[in-house]
């Protein structure tokens, strides 16, 4: 297992808005369960997929919906803090000494497979939450992404920047109170979705259709998300900065005509963590 990984600080993204957004977020996370969704959301599955719950469900721990938190604070922090040792989790990063609720970590998905997991050492429940706006809190989507190497490891050879997903569950669908982005290939079906539809995504949100079901979907260019945050793009979006609870949001790897890039995906529909596929089939790796 690696121990602390290097993370490339990012550029600063419009700290005053973040600081506005952060307050306002803040503010209403207590309503979100209790607001009606956008207009434009859609309730149907995708073809051939129910959602029984996530992949954290009923962790090895028996401490129900604490159990990330539990297993990132009180087990991989202290191991790291004490010994130089990320295990449990693969591995740990603490941007402050100090504290350990500064950084993050990176923990393998209880049931295998290429599947990651990146969780922050500081506390909060999910994608309502508005420390994630805090113009401190680290880009949780953009080391997500740097993490994506252990997705190589291993399926065992390089895998395409488009066969990539990081996705962060519904308040209402997931199963841990701690937030996480999961980080896994797209299933096959998705990956082919969102490469006949790359050169019709731009830079301002519109519809796409997913594998079956709709998502509003926003172009960013480059190879990496440390100059954009997706968590403050879908903050930007009416409605979803009153409501963030009730929305997914999916970074997905991308190769534009004019570049590298990605493509967000946001909706009220099913839930981010349905379009991700830890065989990694769509990479080759089996099933």
């Amino acid at each position: 297992m690696m121990g602390v990984y290097p993370v490339a600080r990012r550029n600063d993204v419009n700290p005053q808005l973040r600081r506005l957004l952060f307050i306002g977020i803040a503010a209403g996370t207590a309503a979100v369960s209790a607001v009606p969704t956008a207009a434009w959301a859609l309730d149907q599955q995708p073809h051939g997929r129910q959602y029984s719950g996530s992949s954290t469900d009923t962790p090895e721990v028996g401490t129900g919906r604490d159990a990330l938190r539990q297993i990132v604070q009180d087990r991989c922090v202290v191991n790291w803090s004490q010994h130089h040792d990320p295990a449990p989790c693969e591995r740990v990063y603490l941007a402050d000494s100090k504290t350990n609720h500064s950084g993050y970590a990176v923990l393998a998905d209880r049931k295998g497979g290429a599947h990651y997991l990146l969780i922050p050492t500081q506390t909060m429940a999910g994608i309502e939450s508005g420390e994630l706006l805090d113009p401190e809190a680290p880009n949780y989507f953009a080391e997500a992404w740097h993490a994506r190497d252990l997705i190589t490891q291993y399926v065992g050879h390089p895998v395409a920047r488009s066969a990539i997903g990081l996705a962060v569950n519904t308040a209402h669908s997931r199963s841990q109170d701690q937030f996480h982005i999961h980080i896994e290939c797209l299933r096959k079906d998705v990956f082919d979705s969102l490469r006949t539809a790359a050169e019709r995504v731009t830079d301002i949100w519109s519809p796409v259709s997913v594998a079956g079901s709709t998502y509003q979907a926003l172009r960013i260019m480059g190879d990496g998300l440390d100059g954009s945050n997706p968590y403050e793009l879908l903050a930007n979006l009416n409605p979803a900065r009153h409501h963030m609870g009730d929305y997914t949001l999916v970074a997905a790897g991308m190769q534009f005509k004019g570049g590298p890039g990605f493509i967000v995906l946001t909706g009220t529909g099913p839930t981010g963590e349905l379009l991700l596929d830890s065989s990694c089939a769509v990479a080759g790796a089996g099933g």
